[in-house]
């Protein structure tokens, strides 16, 4: 326990003593009564000051919230210094007063504690490190009238203060400051407390650095624990939430199909020429169009045009327009398609298949966004987003001289494959499911697949792609003889598929006694080879018969990759041969 004598000296010190929460009228009351009891020593005694520094030790290292701790700090120094008022304050990283804290400290009293610094003083002794000592602040430099009116300094009432610096390392962080009315004393009292607010001031220092340390402690693996679950919800969002790209008419859900689809998403927000590359019968169109309906253009006008279905001097004009009188029969003047797809789109089909002279007026167009009308003088001006599309390989056109290499890297800014159905199988059944559906609402019909019917579609290679599946379905469905389409409904099971012989001449009489051997359709892309071993060619088809079937199945020890070869087939047209056949597999 602290020293009882030196408890009730301190209380019988200056009258009545405020808090620094106390109002500036109950201030300037207490200040009123000055000391008249010489005999009380302003100075404690060695043991009571230690007792004191040893008791806010205690406290300083005790678990609570740091304002809370400050506030008892102040109330103990006030048990053993002779006191009128204590004020602890701390500043925050941008050297602005984050906590001001008295005797009897709330945080409904805050603000008012703030009121009652000093804060000319304060500032001084933050700048400059060092403590400040005013015997008389009314008297002293460091203190402003206004600072001397708030701690009630007048004629009549002289206040002493002293003020210390709180360090944390090299840098201050805050302030201790007390005061006291002046009397006879006041030197003494200043001159001890000035080495014992120091000590004070000091474990003050430690227990915010260590209190500040342990803040920035808890608040890292916190920081770090948000960035890393926010990094994983972003790792997670592509797959988990990733919006699917819509086009009408584009129907599948197959991996090439899916990162087309998000590349045009990508690509449908900027003006930027697109070229469209891929085979027949893949829906460039509808890309085209979708990258249209997903741009800022929207709105705008979609045309297109086929630049291999015209001739050069048709597409200049279908293109560009002419002026009246410009040719035979310009009757009157028409806008081309450039000017129709002013602020919008225009789409431009196999452009590979222009003229070399087109080319160069049409590289014109793209670079400059202007042209002249046949006929015509004037030029006129333009804002159109191009997009081109072709199934032909323009890099060997470029290399052979057919297409301009110029016009080439104008066309060719963002180029977009589109896959070919064998690229994409797992659409097959959604693609075909779609034109059944639409061959029934057409023909009053309500025909399914059977499972043997969707195998056949899956195992081929549709070399007219998307085209050919929709011709397919159609056919088959209409020589359907039941509710169902089955396995033998498709014509490439009785030979009959566009592909092996809707388009070969009639057969000639030599190859009258192969009839009733089995026609194998060739592979796209496939050169005709020599006749293979048991089979013979008719215009790219093998037609091979049971026997050399069965030679070659033997010969290579029933192993089908084998037989394969040796006939010249592929792995698919020799199962499809022992299924026409009936030919059971042996097991060596």
């Amino acid at each position: 326990m602290l020293d009882s004598d030196n408890t009730r000296e301190s209380e019988q010190s200056a009258g009545e003593t405020p808090s620094c929460c106390t109002s500036l009228q109950d201030a300037k009351r207490a200040n009123s009564k000055p000391e008249t009891n010489n005999s009380v020593p302003i100075v404690p005694s060695h043991e009571s000051a230690l007792t004191g520094v040893f008791e806010i030790s205690k406290v300083l290292t005790a678990p609570s919230r740091l304002e809370v701790t400050l506030a008892k700090v102040v109330d103990l120094l006030r048990s053993f210094v002779q006191m009128r008022c204590g004020i602890i304050s701390l500043l925050d990283g941008d050297g602005q007063l984050d906590i001001t804290v008295g005797a009897g400290w709330s945080a409904s009293c805050d603000e008012r504690c703030r009121m009652y610094l000093p804060r000319k003083a304060i500032d001084q002794i933050v700048t400059t490190d060092t403590p400040l000592v005013a015997e008389n602040i009314a008297v002293h430099s460091a203190f402003s009238a206004a600072d001397t009116d708030v701690l009630g300094a007048s004629d009549a009432i002289r206040v002493s203060f002293i003020g210390v610096p709180i360090r944390v390392d090299a840098s201050v962080v805050g302030t201790l400051t007390i005061d006291r009315v002046l009397d006879n004393g006041s030197r003494s009292w200043l001159d001890y407390n000035l080495r014992l607010l120091p000590v004070i001031a000091n474990l003050v220092g430690q227990t915010v650095k260590l209190r500040r340390a342990f803040a920035c402690d808890r608040e890292q693996p916190m920081a770090e624990k948000e960035r890393l679950q926010k990094q994983f919800c972003e790792l997670k969002r592509p797959v988990r939430e990733r919006k699917k790209v819509y086009v009408k008419g584009m129907i599948g859900d197959s991996p090439a199909l899916r990162g087309l689809l998000e590349k045009v998403a990508v690509v449908a927000e900027a003006k930027i020429t697109v070229l469209l590359r891929g085979e027949s019968g893949t829906g460039k169109e509808l890309i085209a169009k979708a990258i249209h309906e997903l741009s800022p253009r929207a709105k705008r006008p979609f045309i297109k045009l086929n630049c291999a279905a015209l001739p050069e001097t048709v597409l200049e004009s279908e293109l560009f327009g002419h002026e009246k009188g410009a040719f035979t029969s310009a009757f009157n003047s028409r806008k081309g398609r450039f000017e129709l797809a002013d602020k919008g789109t225009l789409f431009l089909d196999e452009i590979g298949e222009i003229s070399a002279s087109f080319q160069a007026k049409l590289l014109r167009v793209l670079q400059e966004q202007e042209f002249e009308r046949v006929g015509g003088n004037q030029t006129i001006k333009v804002d159109v987003r191009v997009i081109a599309a072709t199934n032909k390989n323009l890099e060997e056109a470029v290399a052979n001289n057919e297409f301009r290499r110029d016009l080439y890297f104008r066309i060719s800014v963002v180029p977009l494959l589109v896959p070919a159905l064998r690229e994409r199988r797992s659409d097959i059944p959604l693609l075909a499911a779609e034109f059944l559906k639409n061959f029934n609402d057409e023909n009053a019909r309500t025909l399914t697949f059977d499972p043997s019917a969707i195998e056949v579609m899956m195992n081929c290679d549709f070399p007219g792609n998307i085209r050919e599946l929709e011709n397919c379905v159609h056919r088959t469905a209409i020589m359907a003889a039941g509710p169902s389409i089955g396995r033998n409904d498709f014509s490439c099971y009785h030979g009959q598929c566009f592909s092996a012989v809707l388009w070969k001449p009639a057969t000639p009489p030599a190859e009258a006694a192969t009839s009733a051997a089995v026609v194998v359709p060739p592979v796209v892309g496939e050169q005709a080879p020599l006749a293979p071993v048991g089979a013979a060619l008719i215009n790219g088809a093998k037609i091979i018969d049971r026997e050399g079937v069965i030679a070659a199945m033997e010969r290579c020890g029933w192993v089908q990759a084998k037989a394969a070869r040796l006939l010249g087939l592929t792995p698919r047209q020799i199962g499809y041969v022992l299924r026409k056949y009936e030919i059971e597999i042996k097991r060596l």
